[in-house]
């Protein structure tokens, strides 16, 4: 039943254009399907219960989709866009215990992370930074983390911004783009971006600027009693945004 399951949602699911609710829990899922972002219609996802260690962050053009649950996988990091349109509030990652990071577009929304980031830290670790002595991972798809002191982004980013923002300012759009102008991957990204700064919603394609905000020093703090690990992380475009980005405004 579990490759059943996992083969069926894999090939077919994005035909599902009126499809509004889904709950594929306990099927021994490792992955979802990229395709799921085509399911326009959906409101509800469950997937409780799975082996899932990442989310594709294709799933974060969902603009109606309303609740989503992931507990009880194996989730390091979301995507850095998860929470951007205002129609997802209710998200439930608990018991993702190498989860650390949230990102800071889910700030106010309604989360459960009960028993997130309760894991002793291996050393084997995916592309991560660290706060406070606290490591956090981030989507793999990000080559570099950028700091305060990398002012200029590397010339592949501002070569992608800068496709990226004259084919979306012409009437054409990217459809016309030739697959031939650049690598397959670099191509794939001018279409769903690593995500977009959390502060000017620039699109990011290679570099994130992170910044974290330890959910105890948030207002959100007593209703956890001070008993998290958690970090609200803000993924920015720039050493600009990055300095004046601010969880609290």
């Amino acid at each position: 039943n579990c490759v059943e399951h996992s083969f069926y949602c894999k090939t077919e699911i994005g035909d599902l254009k009126e499809l509004q609710t889904l709950d594929v829990s306990t099927n021994c899922l490792t992955t979802l399907p990229e395709s799921l972002h085509l399911c326009f219609s959906l409101q509800y996802l469950a997937t409780d219960r799975n082996h899932l260690v990442d989310l594709p962050r294709q799933l974060c053009m969902l603009q109606n989709l309303n609740e989503l649950s992931v507990t009880s996988n194996s989730l390091k990091c979301l995507p850095q866009d998860l929470g951007r349109y205002p129609e997802l509030q209710y998200v439930y990652v608990d018991n993702n215990l190498e989860l650390y990071g949230l990102p800071s577009f889910l700030y106010n929304k309604v989360i459960g992370h009960s028993g997130c980031g309760s894991s002793v830290q291996s050393e084997e670790m995916k592309l991560s930074f660290t706060h406070r002595q606290l490591t956090i991972t981030v989507p793999e798809e990000i080559q570099t983390i950028g700091t305060e002191n990398d002012t200029v982004p590397p010339l592949q980013e501002i070569i992608m911004r800068t496709i990226y923002n004259f084919y979306h300012t012409s009437k054409k759009g990217l459809d016309p783009l030739s697959p031939n102008s650049l690598p397959r991957s670099l191509c794939e990204l001018l279409f769903y971006p690593l995500g977009h700064c959390h502060h000017c919603s620039q699109p990011m394609f290679t570099i994130v600027y992170p910044k974290c905000f330890p959910l105890t020093e948030t207002p959100m703090a007593a209703i956890y009693n001070g008993r998290t690990k958690m970090c609200f992380v803000a993924y920015c475009c720039s050493t600009k945004c990055l300095q004046v980005f601010d969880l609290l405004s």
